[in-house]
């Protein structure tokens, strides 16, 4: 009877614990994380730059309903984007440290002003400073005739050195490299 009395006391034990701590996971982001680098290979050891950055999607809204013209902009969705160089490089012709830096940009119909800012683990633009800006450049901006639903940001070989490029339903933005 002890035996039995501890048996049934054990498996109740161990039911109601399995359940207490039954483990709740969230959804999948709706904008998911991504990550682009240079060399474009993700198995490369040798990156000269990564960015991670999440991927809203136009859903039948526009660029500038969700990154409006004139306005700093996290690059992407959820927290601002985060960009790291392993090495010192030029970014639109103004030289970079290497280190982490939160990635914002500021669209505009010919020109996308891109801003490395050292403030980390920023969600949004909410708490944004001017003040904390390491770097601010402008890039180019064309169109593209395939659409891009879901932002995305990836590293092309160019003649003179590399280029990051950001693109979003036609929107093309290019900014210029030299390692």
């Amino acid at each position: 009877m002890k035996n039995l009395l501890a048996l049934t006391t054990l498996l109740f034990a161990l039911v109601f614990t399995t359940t207490a701590t039954a483990q709740k996971f969230n959804d999948l982001d709706r904008s998911p994380m991504d990550m682009a680098t240079l060399p474009n290979s993700y198995k490369n050891p040798d990156k000269i730059i990564r960015v991670i950055y999440s991927r809203p999607q136009l859903k039948g809204r526009s660029i500038a309903q969700l990154a409006p013209a004139g306005e700093v902009w996290r690059t992407g969705a959820n927290e601002a984007a985060e960009i790291t160089f392993y090495k010192d490089v030029k970014l639109g012709g103004s030289e970079v440290k290497a280190g982490t830096y939160a990635l914002f940009t500021i669209p505009g119909d010919k020109e996308w002003t891109i801003i490395l800012n050292s403030k980390l683990n920023q969600w949004g633009a909410y708490t944004y400073d001017k003040s904390l800006d390491v770097l601010r450049v402008t890039a180019t901006t064309s169109s593209d005739k395939n659409s891009l639903e879901a932002f995305s940001i990836t590293f092309k070989h160019q003649e003179d050195g590399s280029a990051l490029l950001m693109g979003w339903d036609k929107t093309r933005v290019t900014v210029p490299i030299l390692l």
